[in-house]
């Protein structure tokens, strides 16, 4: 085992600070986002938590709270690749892994997909445990598998846009919109009335000036991601519209697994006010 996976997680999270934002991790006095996202993965664990970011066990989860029209139909899950029957697939699908962020694969045509290529990347991915890529810990006890699930596009946008709800406490306060994904990736972030905010992120970088369609469901993707959201410090809900219905996509407590540089530099401040840490302090403590 890698010597890195011997470190404490307090310890190798300090470091990995560090060397991401360079700057100390001060874990007594949280005041940005980022110090507090790495606050809630030492502190604030429970054990729901592992199926809410399980591909495959959230969704009986979600449709539990919300309704299983908002689930994207599952068309098998799978221990092994080699379980997959890909004569039984339709010609488009999409496959994932249940435990990561990585093992993706989208097939718009069956007869074009390189299945020993499909099968290294996702065999590759079963292989790792993504709690130990940042600390992660909900993902530490997911069980690895392999999830295909219906090919999902929006007609009129002839894409999967995806819309994601920043929400605290069971409220949300602002949501993303991604696009230019596979040029030059930007985002823009608006308010939960559909208003421009002057912030963005250095990875994606905001343009003011893109004009983005609003979801015609918005408010219903706000009471969505709000009942998602229940009594939990922070999760961003990621939810699609696709023509003219509303999916669920997934929940992710780290977003950039709380590495992510905000521009202005000010706003990673800003948003941080806006998680509570200390009503759950002590509650998970490891």
């Amino acid at each position: 085992m890698s010597a890195k996976f011997l470190i404490p997680d307090k310890i190798y999270l300090k470091l990995l600070y560090k060397k991401r934002l360079g700057k100390k991790l001060n874990l007594k006095e949280v005041k940005t986002f980022n110090e507090k996202l790495q606050w809630l993965k030492l502190y604030d664990r429970r054990p729901i938590y592992s199926t809410m970011v399980d591909k495959y066990e959230v969704k009986k989860y979600v449709a539990d709270a919300i309704g299983d029209k908002y689930i994207i139909p599952t068309i098998g899950v799978y221990e092994k690749f080699e379980d997959i029957d890909f004569d039984s697939l339709p010609n488009q699908f999409v496959i994932k892994c249940t435990h990561d962020s990585g093992g993706l694969v989208i097939c718009k045509n069956k007869n074009k997909l390189d299945t020993e290529e499909v099968k290294e990347k996702i065999n590759k991915s079963l292989a790792v445990n993504y709690y130990y890529h940042a600390r992660e810990w909900p993902y530490k006890n997911v069980k690895p598998r392999i999830l295909i699930e219906q090919y999902m596009l929006d007609k009129k946008t002839d894409e999967l846009r995806d819309y994601k709800f920043f929400c605290f406490d069971g409220k949300v306060k602002f949501f993303k919109i991604d696009f230019n994904r596979f040029r030059k990736h930007q985002a823009n972030y608006y308010s939960t009335d559909g208003k421009l905010l002057k912030f963005g992120e250095e990875v994606c970088p905001p343009d003011y000036n893109k004009k983005l369609e609003m979801p015609k469901q918005l408010k219903e993707m706000i009471t969505i991601a709000e009942k998602l959201s229940r009594n939990i410090p922070f999760v961003r809900v990621d939810l699609y519209e696709i023509n003219g219905k509303v999916y669920f996509g997934e929940l992710t407590f780290f977003p950039a697994s709380g590495f992510g540089r905000f521009v202005p530099e000010e706003w990673d401040e800003k948003i941080g006010r806006l998680i509570r840490i200390k009503k759950y302090e002590g509650k998970n403590d490891i």
